[in-house]
């Protein structure tokens, strides 16, 4: 079986990036690297910043980059082809900008967008996202709502893709699909 879909997922610092990188780069491809992340400047946000910083140094630079927090589905539509790889980090955070968009239209056509071009698309695309649903009830309604959204994104994209990782601790435990060989 050809793995051309992986979905990644794993805690905070669980590893998930770092072993995405590795398979983008097993994949002999060029890579499109997609950062969904985003700093907010209106609010004190350097933490942040230094984890783009540190995602942005530990990335080959012969990898195009894409920086898109919203549009997601659209550049998967107009970047994957079968000799290229996309590497997507993170689904979390794209949930996350849709959510505070706070704009139900916008949230449904992009996560419904972001189906469509991921079942129609060619070529290796690796997804990462952090797996939410593994604590505690969270407190505040837009946090349950993250956490619920998430989890029904993660079924769906887990659904599509021919394989499915859970990272812990830097190890990667195939939940779907071919064991990895690295």
């Amino acid at each position: 079986m050809t793995i051309l879909k992986q979905l990644i997922l794993g805690g905070v610092r669980s590893g998930k990036s770092r072993l995405a990188e590795k398979i983008a780069l097993s994949t002999d491809k060029p890579v499109t690297y997609i950062a969904t992340a985003r700093a907010m400047d209106s609010v004190n946000d350097d933490e942040m910043r230094d984890r783009i910083r540190s995602h942005q140094a530990s990335r080959p630079s012969e990898w195009a980059l894409i920086e898109e927090p919203i549009r997601l589905g659209e550049v998967i539509k107009t970047q994957a082809k079968s000799d290229q790889c996309l590497l997507i980090d993170c689904l979390t955070l794209w949930m996350t900008n849709l959510l505070c968009a706070d704009d139900e239209l916008l949230f449904r056509q992009e996560v419904d967008h972001l189906f469509t071009e991921l079942e129609a698309a060619k070529g290796e695309i690796i997804l990462v996202s952090n797996e939410t649903g593994l604590g505690v009830v969270p407190m505040g309604e837009l946090s349950r709502r993250f956490c619920d959204e998430t989890g029904v994104l993660h079924q769906s994209v887990a659904r599509i893709c021919d394989r499915v990782i859970m990272t812990i601790a830097g190890l990667p435990q195939v939940l779907k699909g071919e064991k990895i060989e690295f």
